[in-house]
């Protein structure tokens, strides 16, 4: 019997669990590098879109929206769909649909420009909320390390796409859909690379089916083994219904600061190159601040995510990236542009701190990685919805007064109401007691 049950079940060997890892954890940084490129490559040209398109401010800034509340409604549903389908499988069609996004919103004119970027927008947030709970379940000894390699994929990523759109759109001589459309060849880089996470799910899909039609008796551990690419592990087949992650203080204390510090950076992405145009640069040098901004969050997001995934209680972190922000944001308030390059190394760290944490706190504040995929799902969901309405408070508020001095004002005060929601987020706590339990502070 024992014989028969290892021809079915073969135990790789650890030379090959290791080779397994690296090309997940390659898939994972090529799949994360599409999760902030289509969007911050709007920012430099948005100006460039207004004018081609004949639209107002306000308008031009629900093109930065749109996605955010794709975020905001879609996120919730990314969870249920990994239980269904598993979660690989999922990301792998999220990636499909990104690319068809992509090149909607590029080549089809402004109808494609607007349902294009919703698309873009419905792919982005599985990606958003699955690849967390991913990191946890597989690699729960290494959350900290993965996280920063997949946090510093999407800086580097968005910061090339904001450096390179306005170059790309004047060289190319048919304007901001070329250079909108190049990002496709990445999102379709990234199906090929993530295609062994499929290969090897119907591998082992078939050695189950071939367990259960030989009449073999697995042992429990054995199937949840065999069964860890098709969904999320669960603590127990009862937690699921019985923890209300809405009725906990602490996960919604995680929910602010997840929504207000993704105000704080897609305002900077819709918005700062028009700022900095405003306070005399040139549109070309305003893009490579926003890729400044970007690429200081590199180095500092791989530190702050292996430093938070470290520490049980992450305050001083947040109080660190919060100032760092304050100081920043006060910077290109009051205008001295040849110190712009200051406050963006300022609030590029500031930034990345903020973004890093949020994400640890959806492994650091659950126990398993189906709590973390729906701590995920529930704050990226009120998180962006209330992200989404910052560019567009920002071109409204441009529009209405003429200045971005009062849109600075506004922001400023979100980045301090950040600190203390994530005072609280940071506590060494558990969103629930245990499984099976109802939530707690």
């Amino acid at each position: 019997m024992n014989q028969l049950r290892n021809e079915h079940t073969p135990k790789p060997h650890p030379h090959s669990r290791r080779s397994i890892q690296i090309i997940l954890i390659i898939g994972i940084t090529f799949t994360a590098a599409n999760l902030r490129a289509p969007l911050t490559a709007v920012g430099p040209l948005i100006d460039e879109i207004r004018r081609s398109l004949h639209i107002s401010n306000t308008l031009a800034g629900m093109i930065t929206t749109l996605p955010l509340f794709a975020f905001a409604g879609f996120s919730p549903f990314a969870p249920n769909l990994a239980r269904k389908f598993g979660t690989k499988l999922v990301l792998f069609w999220s990636l499909i649909f990104l690319t068809l996004g992509i090149i909607l919103r590029s080549l089809f004119g402004d109808l494609g420009l607007f349902l294009g970027t919703v698309i873009i927008g419905l792919s982005i947030s599985v990606g958003n909320v699955l690849i967390p709970s991913l990191i946890k379940h597989e690699f729960p000894e290494r959350v900290g390390v993965i996280t920063g390699i997949y946090t510093a994929s999407m800086g580097l990523f968005g910061a090339i796409a904001s450096g390179i759109s306005v170059p790309v759109a004047s060289e190319s001589g048919v304007g901001w859909g070329v250079a909108l459309s190049i990002w496709a060849s990445l999102s379709f880089l990234s199906i090929v690379l993530w295609m062994p996470q499929i290969i090897r799910r119907k591998q082992k899909l078939s050695i189950v089916q071939r367990t259960v039609h030989s009449g073999i008796r697995t042992k429990a551990k054995d199937v949840h083994e065999k069964k860890d690419e098709m969904e999320i592990v669960k603590a127990n087949s009862t937690s699921i219904n019985k923890i209300n992650l809405w009725k906990s203080p602490l996960a919604w204390q995680v929910t602010v600061y997840m929504g207000l510090q993704s105000m704080l950076l897609y305002c900077m992405i819709a918005w700062l190159p028009a700022i900095l145009v405003h306070q005399g640069m040139d549109s070309s040098k305003a893009g490579w601040m926003l890729s400044l901004y970007q690429l200081v969050s590199l180095p500092t997001s791989f530190v702050g995510s292996v430093l938070a995934g470290r520490k049980a209680n992450q305050r001083p972190l947040v109080i660190t990236a919060s100032l760092c922000v304050l100081v920043g944001l006060l910077g290109i308030f009051l205008g001295e542009t040849e110190l712009t390059a200051l406050w963006m190394i300022i609030l590029g760290i500031g930034g990345a701190l903020t973004f890093c944490l949020a994400l640890i706190f959806f492994s650091s504040r659950t126990r398993n990685a189906d709590e973390a995929a729906r701590l995920s799902g529930m704050a990226q969901s009120g998180g962006y919805l209330l992200a989404a309405f910052g560019p567009m408070l920002f071109g409204f508020l441009h529009d209405a007064v003429n200045n971005w001095t009062l849109p600075l004002i506004i922001l400023i005060g979100a980045a301090g109401l950040c600190l203390f929601a994530g005072l609280g987020a940071s506590r060494n706590l558990y969103v629930s007691k245990n499984a099976g339990n109802k939530a707690t502070i």
